[in-house]
């Protein structure tokens, strides 16, 4: 979590935003439905603050980010960057902007280019985007690589000799290049070892406080939500069903899916492991291309109701700054 205060000030903006990849069948590829990987989503991200995305595998959450950079394009909805409505510029217009957005994949392995030498990785943004000449670049991955703890002889090297969690880093390195506010960290630390996810986690936070830079956190891992995010979007088959500051989200979880998913987080003490109630969700989460009818979630939800089944909740402030999109949640807090 960042060291100093955002000054409430909105770096991004997503309003109602969609992303639907078509079902194509038959020879000449007719559309016959849509999965829905982002149905509607429309929050807000203030600048010097961490916002973490949760769910299931599948839920949408990569799928977000990538539509909020563009790597998408949105099937519907706006994306407003420092005020700047994204979702109407050109390609040509919006590589300026692609400078202050960037993104940190989830697989060293994969997101790593293993013809290139690390330098000329971390060197390539600056190439396509024409900052520099060949000896401030040099100077610039130099100083990148001291940044992220490996240091200057790293640049002649290949990605294949690098262990995972140095390989993050390199990617961590490359997604600073450009000096950007805006960075997209999805699920940076899933493949990494334990004993590494910590200290890569503790470098973000370090040049979060150094850069002052602005974090949309994707994850499943709620444990390590708690420790770096300063609010937190439980998303769930394409829609945010709850939204709170990280303390009120673990504390006083509205949603019966955010219930489930901290009742799923270990606790250290095996007594208290031992007796402590469990949410148990039955069933898996249902197609994205033929959603229930209602509530997303109804299929699943242990407390369910008749309405639940019939109509669709909105994502409503139910409490202040702690937004929910459950009929049963909204009852129990206006009978309270």
């Amino acid at each position: 979590m960042s060291q100093e205060q955002t000054n409430g000030q909105v770096i991004l903006r997503v309003e109602n935003l969609k992303k639907y990849f078509p079902i194509t069948k038959g020879v000449f590829k007719q559309t016959v439905g849509h999965v829905r990987a982002v149905d509607d989503v429309t929050l807000e991200i203030k600048q010097g603050e961490t916002l973490g995305l949760v769910g299931e595998s599948g839920c949408g959450k990569s799928t977000l980010g990538r539509t909020i950079l563009r790597l998408h394009k949105p099937t519907e909805g706006r994306v407003f960057f420092e005020g700047v409505d994204l979702s109407g510029l050109s390609n040509r217009e919006l590589r300026h902007y692609r400078k202050q957005m960037q993104i940190i994949f989830q697989d060293p392995f994969s997101s790593l280019n293993p013809r290139m030498t690390v330098g000329a990785m971390i060197a390539e943004p600056l190439q396509i985007h024409g900052v520099g000449d060949g000896e401030s670049r040099r100077a610039r991955v130099n100083e990148l690589l001291e940044r992220v703890g490996l240091g200057p002889l790293c640049a002649g090297r290949f990605a294949h000799e690098f262990s995972g969690g140095q390989r993050q880093r390199i990617g961590i390195a490359r997604a600073l290049a450009l000096n950007p506010s805006f960075i997209i960290a999805d699920e940076p630390i899933t493949s990494l070892d334990v004993s590494i996810q910590a200290q890569v986690v503790n470098l973000m936070e370090d040049l979060q406080d150094e850069l002052g830079l602005t974090y949309l956190f994707i994850t499943h891992d709620l444990s390590m939500v708690r420790h770096i995010c300063d609010r937190v979007a439980v998303m769930y088959l394409g829609k945010i069903v709850e939204l709170a500051d990280v303390g009120e989200l673990y504390n006083n979880p509205q949603h019966p899916y955010t219930k489930a998913l901290l009742s799923a987080i270990p606790v250290p003490d095996p007594e208290a492991e031992a007796t402590r109630q469990r949410t148990i969700l039955e069933g898996d989460v249902p197609n994205p291309a033929n959603p229930p009818t209602g509530c997303n979630f109804n299929t699943r939800c242990p407390v369910a109701t008749e309405r639940c089944f019939r109509d669709e909740p909105e994502l409503i402030e139910l409490t202040p700054k702690h937004f929910t999109s459950c009929f049963v949640a909204e009852e129990q807090i206006k009978g309270a």
